[in-house]
């Protein structure tokens, strides 16, 4: 199976173009101690297996549109802006299983009317959501996008789950996409994503859903939690990540050479430098933040682009690489070159 590229003439339609930039975590921190109080593991194994030295978790009353709503807010200011004709959400864990959260969402960001709905593609959500965002302004449908990835990944974990509990943390990041020019700064490059089906037990949450309903006075109380196969997942994600990558900076016309940083999704800092290493990128040109927010799925990409931003690791003119995997199993990669004058919100 090889992966797809999805590169439009470009010579047709507008480009999406990053304005905007916006975030918001919870504001509890859980440190690996808190954890390592109910699961076997230590602080010691969570960051040299993970990398993870704390995450934030949402009060019970936060939910995924709540993350949404300050994210997306945070990105429209950012863009200042006022109004978008589409809203795209990418989320692993709804609100409700009935109806999508993103009309939810732009009712509360005060967007009357507009297209809102949500994208699931595991980690790989963000870009994904970003991709069909690129595909609404390139045929004209829409000029301006507000993409949001969120997740409440606490409600799918099991928190007696040495797999898992460790991992996973809440939050939001979302961007604007902006009708612009092909070459612009800031406009998307070529995406390349893929998805292998065969695979996907590796990562999921086995009952809930409509397959299973057949049982469900008969689920066990774990069958609601994610469960991940640790070994392979990390060996997929690194094959997939990998390949996209390299076809995605081929597909813009770079070589590797001409990275100035690689944003990838914050699975596991092992993967991450893995990956790297496999695409001769030197860590100094890989920022992460797995470190304070852990594993944000479809957060991850929005998250760590703002945070790099804030931080003043993204420098006009620099060249980035985006890549994503997760639960499908799916995967994504594109590029952009970063915009002068673009400030992310994170308040």
């Amino acid at each position: 199976m090889t992966d797809t590229p999805c590169a439009p003439d470009r010579g047709r339609g507008a480009a999406a173009v990053l304005t905007g930039l916006g975030a918001w975590l919870p504001p509890r921190r859980v440190p690996n101690s808190e954890l390592c109080n109910r699961i076997d593991s230590s602080d010691q194994w969570i960051r040299e297996r993970i990398g993870i030295a704390e995450r934030r978790f949402a009060e019970p009353h936060v939910a995924t549109g709540d993350m949404a709503v300050e994210a997306g807010a945070r990105a429209m200011a950012s863009a200042g802006i006022g109004a978008v004709d589409a809203l795209v959400l990418a989320s692993n864990t709804p609100d409700r299983p009935c109806p999508a959260t993103a009309p939810w969402v732009a009712h509360r960001l005060g967007l009357p009317a507009v297209a809102a709905f949500d994208v699931m593609a595991g980690c790989s959500g963000f870009v994904y959501a970003c991709t069909v965002a690129a595909g609404l302004i390139a045929s004209g449908t829409a000029r301006r996008v507000l993409v949001i990835g969120a997740e409440t990944m606490t409600a799918l974990v099991n928190p007696l789950d040495r797999a898992t509990a460790p991992i996973f943390g809440d939050g939001a990041g979302a961007a604007v996409l902006e009708a612009g020019a092909p070459h612009a700064e800031g406009a998307l490059g070529p995406v390349v994503w893929g998805s292998d089906g065969s695979l996907s037990d590796a990562i999921s949450v086995p009952a809930g859903g409509a397959r299973g309903r057949h049982r469900r006075n008969r689920t066990a109380p774990e069958e609601h939690f994610v469960h991940m196969s640790g070994n392979e997942v990390f060996r997929h994600a690194v094959r997939r990540m990998t390949a996209a990558a390299r076809h995605a900076a081929a597909e813009a016309g770079w070589v590797l050479g001409d990275v100035d940083r690689l944003i990838a999704h914050q699975a596991n800092q092992r993967i991450t430098a893995t990956v790297a290493d496999l695409l001769e990128i030197p860590a100094a040109r890989v920022p992460s933040n797995i470190e304070q927010v852990g594993n944000t799925a479809a957060a991850s990409v929005p998250l760590l682009l703002a945070h790099a931003a804030d931080q003043g690791e993204l420098k006009p003119g620099h060249r980035v690489l985006l890549v994503a995997f997760g639960s499908g199993l799916a995967w994504a990669a594109t590029t952009l070159v970063w915009p002068a004058g673009l400030s992310a919100r994170l308040s």
